[in-house]
């Protein structure tokens, strides 16, 4: 039966014949697959006027004698170059052409799912709210699992909402969400995630989770709020006459299996069924994506197509450059990352990422930078790498002690001594370092720079304590408008570019995020499978995964639907994507129209009518 669904997926390509020069990436790696599986005979056709040339070139100038050869001479080198061609020169450009579109194809896929992790990766965090993370089912019920805003398990269960006791379970539900002031509810794309939002909007709209008020909008509402209320909507816990929203959405939920029963869950949650370890994965994602598909391998996060049929290891060098890329590119709050997140930052591996975790775990948050000197194994030239992308979030570091030690059996906090002892090691003087909060730490400046910071503010009359209050930041517009940056520069004895990164970084806000800002896709009510879905309907739904033939859009039926390239048009994107190489990407929100629905082979044609904002 398997072998027959195999079969089933290659019948493009049977009886398929392409120029070499016209066969696209993703076909290659297709017809590549279908052969190792015996599905698929591959042959090369090779023009005749090849082998003529080859034999006029063998005969009359490779081999040309001097004299005038006999007749059975000329037929003995006939013979031969005839036979060299069959045996090894029509072989050898058979290997050559196969190589080449492989290589070339192999190219083109990595650079996909280059593309589309960096995409995934940075992907918006929710902070500062307590979530609800569900991984939805049927049979074996929903698994729960509910975090508190710095990511710890608050409370995690199972509750069987597809069963015939639904109004006990809500009332379990009901008692879980008023306890924990749960704000968000979050749920797994995997099998009954239609039906279970469906539950949880009814327990909304009847208003169960009294008193706090909760009403279900979907995204048109939180829209036409915006819009006509004037209301401020990012998806926090807002009031709009007087009722407590609590925003549901659905993320996508790869990997989170094959995360529960990895070696690396098993050490983070080692007392959890792995069952409820995918609820506390896929409620991370959502509270800080980059920081929890990290910990996962990229080849199973649903990011690219034929990643079994590339080179594992360039693959994967790829994938390791684009996290350590993302991760650098936004920094990481040390009081708040986990070790597998810190492996990533540059300077940083294993070990030193381990000590960090251990110093913090016994010391409790670092309160400046200069306490990354006190870890072992932390060096000069290690500190200087790292910590220009380590981050001192003081608001963090409060919903640490709160969160962690509040419930530790020692009710005392841990407190780092006044005149810490020195760092034992060969060569290395007593290291000294400050105990008080630097307001520079928050920010992207590095410390290498921030003489260089105080230069420039004693030039625009500001302090560095109010980091991206409105007056600072009116200063440092006003004196860059009347002076360029490159006086600037000069003036402060530094390069226009290092003042770049510390104008960004003084008027940035407190715990600013270069990522973008969180959405959730807005599905049509009443579409929750296949059966569904009529040809020439208009749906809206969030760009699942890119390939090299189009994009797969989960319009929320179970089964992401296919826009093939041919119906992504310059004029149906916008004017910033036009040009763009990868003009969709995973995350974005389009509106689509279905094209065609074929329930046997469970595949959806749509066509692209318009990205969403």
């Amino acid at each position: 039966k398997n072998k027959d669904k195999d079969i089933d997926k290659f019948q493009l390509y049977f009886d398929f014949t392409c120029n070499v020069q016209r066969i696209q990436p993703h076909q290659t790696l297709a017809i590549n697959r279908g052969e190792s599986l015996k599905i698929l005979t591959v042959k090369v056709n090779i023009p005749d006027r090849v082998k003529s040339d080859f034999s006029s070139w063998c005969i009359n100038s490779r081999w040309r004698p001097k004299i005038i050869p006999k007749a059975e001479h000329q037929l003995i080198i006939k013979n031969a170059v005839e036979d060299s061609y069959k045996r090894l020169v029509l072989p050898f450009l058979t290997r050559s052409y196969r190589t080449k579109l492989t290589a070339a194809a192999e190219k083109e896929s990595i650079a996909m799912f280059v593309r589309n992790l960096r995409q995934r990766l940075l992907v918006g965090p929710v902070r500062g709210s307590v979530i609800m993370g569900v991984d939805p089912g049927y049979k074996h019920g929903c698994k729960v699992a509910i975090l508190s805003p710095t990511s710890q398990i608050l409370h995690t269960d199972i509750v069987y909402l597809h069963h015939s006791s639904q109004q006990s379970q809500a009332d379990k539900l009901r008692h879980l969400i008023v306890k924990y002031s749960c704000t968000r509810i979050v749920i797994g794309n995997g099998t009954a995630c239609r039906e279970t939002e469906a539950y949880f909007s009814q327990l909304i709209s009847r208003r169960l989770f009294h008193p706090l008020d909760v009403s279900y909008w979907t995204a048109q509402d939180y829209r036409h709020v915006a819009l006509h209320q004037e209301a401020s909507i990012d998806f926090e816990t807002v009031r709009v006459h007087d009722l407590t929203i609590l925003p549901l959405s659905i993320t996508n939920e790869a990997g989170a299996s094959i995360y529960s029963v990895s070696p690396e869950a098993v050490k983070e949650m080692p007392e959890l069924d792995p069952n409820l370890r995918s609820a506390v994965s896929i409620a991370r994602r959502v509270q800080d994506p980059l920081a929890e598909l990290v910990k996962i391998d990229p080849k199973h996060i649903g990011i690219g197509t034929y990643q079994h049929d590339v080179s594992s290891s360039a693959l994967k060098a790829a994938l390791d450059g684009v996290v350590q890329e993302c991760v650098s590119f936004v920094g990481v709050d040390i009081n708040m990352c986990s070790e597998t997140l810190m492996r990533h930052v540059a300077g940083l591996n294993a070990g030193r990422a381990r000590s960090i975790a251990e110093w913090r775990e016994q010391n409790g948050p670092f309160i400046n930078r200069e306490q990354l000197k006190l870890v072992k194994g932390m060096g000069p030239k290690t500190y200087q790498q790292c910590a220009g992308f380590i981050r001192i979030n003081p608001q963090t570091s409060v919903l640490f002690f709160f969160f962690v030690f509040s419930n530790s059996a020692n009710s005392s906090l841990p407190q780092v001594p006044e005149n810490p002892a020195a760092k034992k090691g060969k060569g290395k003087a007593c290291v000294k370092v400050s105990t008080s909060f630097n307001p520079l730490d928050q920010t992207c400046i590095h410390p290498e720079s921030y003489h260089v910071v105080q230069r420039f503010l004693s030039i625009v009359g500001g302090r560095a304590d109010p980091i991206g209050s409105p007056r600072l930041r009116q200063r440092v517009e006003d004196k860059v408008r009347s002076s360029s940056v490159e006086e600037l520069a000069r003036t402060a004895d530094t390069s226009p570019e290092t003042l770049k990164l510390i104008i960004d970084g003084l008027t940035q806000p407190p715990g600013f995020d270069i990522r973008q800002n969180f959405g959730q896709a807005d599905f049509k009510q009443g579409i929750v499978s296949m059966s569904d879905l009529r040809v020439g309907a208009v749906l809206t739904g969030r760009v699942d995964n890119t390939a090299l033939f189009g994009a797969f859009v989960d319009i929320g039926v179970g089964r992401s639907g296919l826009i093939h390239k041919s119906n992504i048009t310059p004029d149906k994107l916008p004017i910033s994507q036009r040009r763009r190489s990868l003009a969709l990407g995973p995350g974005e929100r389009v509106e689509v129209r279905v094209l065609n629905v074929d329930h046997q082979r469970g595949r959806i044609g749509l066509d692209l009518i318009r990205v969403l904002p």
